[in-house]
């Protein structure tokens, strides 16, 4: 029989406004892998921040090894073995790679000086058991979002946890990465590591977990063995109904709102495509494809070095954001709590954001209309929060999401570009937000969707665009495109 390492019960927590847990119970044993699913907002990262330290239970009990304890901080959840890998990168771009795994925890010597060779040697080691083989002296900057959160797991581990929680350890790494990740967990396992694993993607939970656990609206729903339960199992217990991502039939596009023509920068070359009105165009391709960064050009983020860019068949020149927003380009960024959201500021003032112009009565704010206009998109999108006051920081991924898309509507864009739309959302806020888009494009408004989610690009796509070491290798029609068929193409298999 397992040992029980881990067993919470009766955990109740309140925020202003929300009850995030209701008397809910979870429990791990030692070297189980136990997955943990529900909608944004059901409570599950609530759970984590108490286990990790970060948040105090208000009521209910933690037990570790059959003893009741209370988690000060983190520091303290540390000590007694318990370590987290947060969605949200928790790094120090500026350190470099062993600062940041030890951070606080250098090898030291006489008169606390730090013993750098061990430093260095002690992380090399370490990344070399991930499979991740990077200087220990790199800058955490110059890494890709996947390969930064490759490092965030390496620290947590660093740590020797009884106890590692991992809260979408794969939203942004790559599908190699994914594999020497689970090796490793598997591994840890083995050794008879707890695993606490919290993803959005089912089928990765089918891959890797022993038992899942469901929570819906701050309370346990149910726990079930991995091997008796299937895809529709999680989803009803997750949202009470079914869901398909069936593709939509498709809308005729004969004018085209966006021409690009030879686009090249240091990240990409010859980039070449076409949007019309009211159309769903993706871009898919592995990590480091140059998806982001084309739009990043083409939204005046970033330097484009040469190309063309046409928008009514006019010739355009986007030098900067303002010229992009100026000519009708909004730009939902992947990284939305770095880019795309004024977190400790409420939901009406990140609506508001892009339009205080738009907003304003002369020289002054006219805080009436912003209020009425953010109420209007908080029901036309659904976004769950007490108030449109709350701060964002406050609200699950998913509604964090529908904010950002609120902002831009308000703007009312011709184009929309859409960075890895759905990442870290729920399943049902995933049907919500491709909901919204196609409403969009009813409108007229043509949208740009860069994801790494094959289901979802095939799902959503009028035509879909395949990217492979800075260049576009394909182009597709959603009818046609099968995820065989991206796969060769982003890998480079075929030209």
């Amino acid at each position: 029989m397992s040992k029980l390492v881990l067993s919470v019960k009766g955990i109740t927590k309140d925020f202003p406004g929300v009850r995030a847990l209701k008397g809910v119970d979870f429990d791990l044993n030692e070297g189980e892998i136990h997955a943990l699913c529900g909608e944004n907002g059901a409570g599950k990262s609530t759970l984590m921040h108490i286990l990790a330290g970060v948040f105090k239970q208000d009521v209910g009990e933690i037990l570790l090894n059959g003893e009741k304890v209370s988690i000060a901080n983190q520091k303290n959840a540390n000590e007694l073995g318990i370590s987290i890998v947060y969605q949200e990168r928790s790094l120090v771009g500026s350190l470099n790679v062993a600062e940041n795994i030890f951070a606080a925890r250098q090898p030291v010597g006489a008169f606390s000086v730090i013993k750098w060779k061990k430093l260095y040697d002690d992380t090399t080691e370490l990344l070399l058991k991930l499979g991740i083989h990077i200087d220990p002296k790199a800058i955490v900057d110059q890494f890709s979002p996947a390969m930064q959160q490759m490092i965030e797991i390496a620290k947590a581990l660093s740590l020797n946890p009884q106890v590692l929680i991992l809260d979408e350890p794969t939203a942004t790494i790559t599908e190699k990465e994914v594999g020497l990740l689970f090796s490793l967990l598997r591994k840890l396992k083995e050794q008879g590591t707890a695993i606490i694993y919290i993803s959005h993607r089912l089928a990765e939970i089918f891959q890797i977990a022993d038992r899942v656990t469901v929570f819906k609206d701050g309370e346990h729903i149910a726990t079930e063995e991995v091997i008796n339960i299937d895809n529709e199992w999680i989803v009803n217990k997750m949202v009470g109904r079914e869901l398909y991502f069936n593709r939509v039939e498709k809308l005729s596009h004969d004018e085209i709102i966006l021409e690009c023509i030879g686009l090249n920068s240091s990240k990409f070359k010859d980039i070449n495509f076409k949007v019309g009105k009211g159309e769903i165009v993706s871009f898919a391709g592995l990590a480091g494809a140059g998806r982001t960064e084309v739009m990043r050009g083409l939204f005046g983020a970033d330097k484009v070095s040469s190309g063309e860019v046409f928008i009514n068949g006019k010739k355009v020149r986007i030098r900067h954001v303002n010229d992009a927003i100026k000519n009708g380009i909004g730009y939902l960024p992947e990284d939305r709590k770095d880019h795309g959201l004024f977190l400790e500021m409420a939901v009406s003032t990140n609506i508001a954001s892009a339009s205080l112009k738009k907003l304003s009565k002369g020289m002054n704010i006219d805080n009436k209309l912003i209020n009425k206009t953010s109420e209007t998109y908080r029901k036309k999108l659904n976004i769950i929060t007490p108030s449109i006051h709350q701060k964002v920081v406050n609200l699950s991924g998913g509604n964090q999401q529908k904010v950002v898309l609120a902002k831009w509507l308000v703007v009312n864009p011709k184009i929309m570009i859409v960075d890895e739309p759905t990442r870290g959302v729920d399943i049902g806020a995933k049907a919500e937000i491709y909901q919204i888009l196609r409403e969009l494009t009813k409108e007229g408004t043509s949208i740009i969707v860069v994801s790494s989610d094959l289901p979802e690009v095939l799902a959503i796509s009028d035509r879909i665009y395949i990217m492979h070491n800075g260049e576009i290798k394909g182009e597709l029609s959603g009818d046609e495109a099968t995820e065989q068929l991206v796969m060769k193409y982003a890998s480079g298999i075929m030209n």
